[in-house]
């Protein structure tokens, strides 16, 4: 059974405090250990929830607001629910060029919501993202951590199938 740890609005597990401590032994100051600490807390709930920042700051004593800003600069944090897949769809010059409002479209078509959406039985979020470092194989996208490159729309369907 695991204890819980409990702040003024967030309940951390044993387990998550353990691992954010493990983290924190890696740098020098726990500052650095801040992203390290929201992708535990990402890593065991999908997300991080409101109050989370609170809780890691009092494990890596720091100010929350030093993580709260860290937890919204990066676009990998999720700070609301997010479906099981995360389907992230370059949205940069040349993947315009290349053809991303066909795969977009495709992708609407195919699973019903818009970008920063997700799907009602949680499959799938939709996120536009400004480049996947993947130019030479525009359009790209990533599901999860899968980076497809020279996608074409009516390939789309398949693609989403494979990922349950």
């Amino acid at each position: 059974m695991s204890t819980l740890i409990k702040t003024d609005r967030f309940v951390l597990s044993e387990t998550e405090r353990s691992a954010i401590e493990r983290e924190m032994h890696h740098y020098e100051d726990p500052r650095a250990a801040s992203i390290e600490a929201l992708k535990v807390v990402q890593k065991a709930r999908g997300w991080v929830p409101d109050g989370a920042c609170d809780a890691i700051s009092e494990v890596l004593g720091i100010p929350a607001s030093d993580i709260e800003g860290v937890a919204t600069f990066y676009s990998q944090i999720f700070r609301v629910p997010v479906g099981r897949h995360i389907i992230r769809v370059c949205d940069s010059m040349t993947c315009y060029i290349g053809g991303h409002e066909s795969i977009l479209d495709s992708i609407r078509d195919q699973i019903g919501i818009q970008p920063g959406q997700t799907t009602a039985d949680n499959r799938f979020t939709l996120i536009p993202v400004c480049c996947l470092g993947n130019c030479d194989k525009a359009p790209a996208l990533m599901i999860d951590d899968d980076t497809f490159g020279d996608i074409q729309s009516g390939g789309v369907a398949a693609l989403l199938e494979s990922y349950q």
